[in-house]
């Protein structure tokens, strides 16, 4: 489904209530703004509600050395705009953070988006009000605001989680999240670091500061799996040529199975000998981006044996590059398969193993029995740091939804609703919630994520539009629709090898202290089929859901 520049024939909303906004949006990452942009093309009165002093989301949080995506630049870019598409170059195949934060604030300014957020703002709860068929959303600093409908665009990987070690508040030094980086990190320069974790962020920071730091020492729990970016400059005239390419890499990524630009290979691993496979391999490994990943032979992510012939190939890379053979075996996972947890790429991952400055923990035989004073003490050691860093990720996809008091229909809290499993419609609204929208929410495509993003932006519009036409006031997925749809996410993602390994990608993190289960918290089929199911919704005038038509009484006081 396209996105939309300018609708149309839509009347002035009518709200005849004490409302403050149509419509209020919770963050102003890429989801927020792009829903803002479509909220006024509606002629819809809305306002952002951003925690943090600027926009861009992941992209204004995440400032640490290495920030980068990898996903190519060109196709992390929205489609909807032919103006922002010619004016916006970018310089990196694979751009930096810092990168990424500009292209959200020269999509901010272009649309002049600034007047309608409010940042230092985060958001406490949302309760509806059944009696005036809208939200109640309050901040942390107690203010309240009223509106029909509430669209989330809190991010997936929103809430960051410390180590579940006890100390950790009682170092010293200078201690962080890779979420909050200071503005100054020189202290960085010559000092001796910590670094606990070796997930996607810590790979990108362990190989950008290694240089210029006194000493490292990262503690590893799980090795990852992860291979080389292959990152390169953009020239101006290689990007006025991506620029004419733009309808095709569009293109590629509406067909593709997760938004990429890259195209799985139909065939098995079976299908080949062993040279022409290895061949094969050869090339994947020597592409750039998630080449290895997503072009690979078909049942990698399906057939055991199939997942360790490439594993093998893998592990003999890291082997090739990491001098010390202990080590290297120590980098390598046994626990799980290639591609069974998200692929993290690097530059110099491996190689900054080989330096005299940068020492590998493996904390499955040398514990960490608690933070310091002075740093970390394991069962052999005591490590003294100037500084500590915590790459110990985020709780994934729902913990930005369980840091707000979400209360729904009877007062249901959401939190209440999920801890007896994930569901969903789908993925964009919850039942005994109406009139509230996800984005990026549990069990939705969760590949390339700008694609995702103005696929489900454009739908929530869409929809939203309806409502207006159609003079309905609250709208709610049905107990059949949450059910049918959950089964079918359920169904999608039978037989993947990735569901049977702890990650945030099945609601897995071990550093928070409640138990958890393993979930199927993102929709696993082809991203071209859950956009036409969710098409096929609309094409049936959206009778999949409740929906209450006429006005609401005015003189009904909106309770707290």
């Amino acid at each position: 489904m396209g996105s939309m520049d300018t609708i149309t024939g839509v009347p002035p909303p009518a709200l005849g209530l004490d409302l403050d906004y149509d419509v209020l949006i919770y963050g102003a990452g890429q989801s927020g703004l792009y829903s803002l942009h479509q909220m006024r093309q509606l002629g819809l009165k809305a306002r952002v509600l951003e925690a943090g002093s600027g926009e861009g989301g992941t992209w204004f949080w995440n400032k640490y050395p290495g920030a980068r995506f990898d996903s190519e630049s060109y196709s992390y870019i929205f489609s909807f705009s032919q103006e922002l598409l010619d004016e916006w170059d970018w310089t990196e195949h694979f751009a930096p953070s810092e990168e990424t934060l500009r292209y959200c604030q020269y999509f901010t300014k272009k649309f002049d988006l600034r007047r309608d957020i409010q940042f230092n703002t985060r958001v406490a709860s949302a309760h509806w009000q059944e009696a005036t068929k809208s939200w109640l959303t309050t901040d942390a600093n107690g203010q309240k605001y009223k509106s029909r409908y509430i669209i989330t665009a809190m991010g997936i990987l929103n809430q960051p989680t410390l180590p579940n070690i006890p100390g950790v508040n009682d170092f010293r030094g200078q201690a962080f999240h890779t979420s909050r980086w200071p503005d100054d990190d020189t202290a960085l320069d010559g000092k001796r670091v910590g670094i606990i974790g070796t997930g996607a962020t810590a790979i990108q920071i362990i190989q950008t500061i290694f240089p210029r730091v006194g000493s490292l020492t990262v503690f590893q729990r799980t090795p990852n799996w992860t291979a080389p970016l292959r990152n390169s400059k953009i020239s101006p005239s290689e990007m006025q040529e991506i620029r004419q390419q733009y309808p095709e890499i569009f293109r590629k990524c509406l067909e593709s199975y997760a938004c990429f630009i890259h195209v799985s290979d139909s065939r098995s691993v079976f299908d080949m000998g062993e040279e022409d496979r290895e061949a094969r391999w050869e090339y994947l490994y020597s592409q750039p981006g998630f080449s290895k990943w997503l072009s690979n032979f078909r049942d990698i992510g399906t057939d055991r044996q199939a997942n360790k012939m490439f594993s093998d190939f893998v592990a003999n890379k890291i082997r090739q590059r990491v001098s010390d053979p202990a080590t290297a075996e120590k980098l390598i996972p046994k626990s799980h398969g290639f591609g069974t947890r998200r692929v993290p790429l690097e530059t110099a991952y491996y190689e900054a193993f080989n330096q005299p400055n940068v020492e590998l923990v493996d904390i499955n035989e040398n514990s960490i029995e608690c933070i310091t004073e002075k740093g970390i003490k394991t069962h052999d050691t005591d490590f003294d740091f100037d500084v500590i860093i915590y790459a110990t990720g985020f709780d994934a996809v729902t913990g930005s939804f369980n840091a707000v008091d979400f209360r729904g229909v009877r007062e249901t809290t959401l939190k209440s609703v999920w801890d007896e499993g994930l569901q969903t419609y789908l993925g964009l609204t919850v039942k005994g919630f109406p009139n509230m929208f996800m984005i990026m929410g549990p069990h939705q495509m969760f590949g390339n994520i700008p694609r995702s993003i103005e696929y489900a932006v454009g739908w929530v519009t869409e929809y939203i539009e309806f409502c207006v036409k159609n003079d309905i006031v609250r709208a709610e997925a049905t107990d059949e629709g949450v059910e049918a749809w959950t089964k079918h996410v359920h169904e999608c993602a039978e037989g993947l090898l990735a569901n049977e390994v702890d990650s945030w990608m099945t609601g897995v993190n071990k550093n928070l202290k409640h138990k958890q289960k393993r979930s199927i918290a993102r929709y696993n089929g082809p991203a071209p089929g859950y956009r036409k199911r969710c098409d096929d919704v609309k094409a049936r005038g959206y009778s999949d859901f409740e929906m209450t038509k006429g006005e609401v009484r005015a003189d009904t006081p909106v309770g707290g």
